[in-house]
């Protein structure tokens, strides 16, 4: 009788034992990114989990409509592409229960050409493409009042819209395009106000082929920090809140200085 309960009680342990260290096997959690430029950032946190038996899966999305509405489908678990003004946009527009649940950076909207060196070499009546969405067109509405191309109506900072010029002294022609589709129009237009993640994928520098480069400093809120998201019943979830920690790392910062030259600043505290 004591053997068998020995028996019995080895059995137990050995289960238990292979329970605990197997309890993070065959979890994969699927991350929604727009790019290559997201990868980067993203490889080593992938790294750092799959040691513990957690596969991070890469969802890749061609422009910015999708990813919030897989999210909030159960498509994926954990989306990182957008800043706060756009979650809340969409949030209010299609009814998503998604919410942020970490800030990871805020990317320099900058202007690009390959027709002129600076803004003033724009011409009278030159061309100039923004994304057609509502809140990167703004946000690329207020990079152009930056470089003093136009002048916007005060009280319509956050979010204008091409009715809310009031000084165009260029009569600069506003192109409002999908913005995965600003950088491939560079050949055709003067200019073009391109989203940071599409800028490098399409192999420009933002040192070298920018004319005008965009400060965070200008803004004085969280409009433009950009952010993890969940759906709204898992923004408690440990395991999520655990990838979001890797993420706000040196680790990172080192990667926004060394790999992107800067264009994106880490904007968690």
């Amino acid at each position: 009788m004591k053997r068998i309960i020995s028996v019995i009680l080895v059995l137990a342990l050995t289960f238990s034992l292979a329970a605990c260290s197997g309890k993070n096997e065959n979890v994969t959690v699927k991350l929604g990114i727009m790019g290559s430029s997201d990868e980067t950032v993203w490889d080593p946190i992938v790294a750092e989990f799959a040691e513990k038996g957690i596969t991070i899966e890469y969802v890749y999305f061609s422009d910015y409509t999708q990813p919030n509405a897989a999210l909030d489908a159960g498509d994926v678990d954990l989306n990182s592409f957008q800043h706060y003004t756009y979650l809340n946009n969409e949030k209010e527009k299609f009814g998503y229960k998604i919410d942020a649940i970490g800030d990871t950076l805020i990317t320099a909207l900058n202007i690009y050409s390959k027709k002129v060196k600076s803004v003033d070499e724009i011409s009278d009546g030159g061309k100039i493409a923004i994304p057609n969405d509502a809140v990167n067109g703004g946000r690329a509405l207020n990079v152009l009042k930056a470089a003093g191309l136009i002048t916007l109506k005060e009280g319509t900072e956050l979010t204008p819209t091409v009715n809310d010029i009031v000084d165009n002294p260029k009569n600069i022609e506003i192109v409002e395009v999908d913005a995965s589709q600003t950088a491939s129009l560079l050949p055709d237009v003067d200019a073009a106000v391109i989203n940071g993640g599409y800028a490098l994928d399409a192999g420009l520098s933002p040192i070298n082929d920018s004319i005008f480069f965009d400060d965070p400093s200008y803004y004085t809120t969280n409009a433009y920090v950009n952010v993890i998201a969940a759906r709204t019943e898992d923004k408690d979830n440990k395991l999520y809140q655990e990838i979001v920690k890797a993420y706000q790392t040196q680790r990172t910062k080192d990667i926004y200085a060394n790999d992107f030259q800067g264009l994106y600043i880490a904007a968690w505290k």
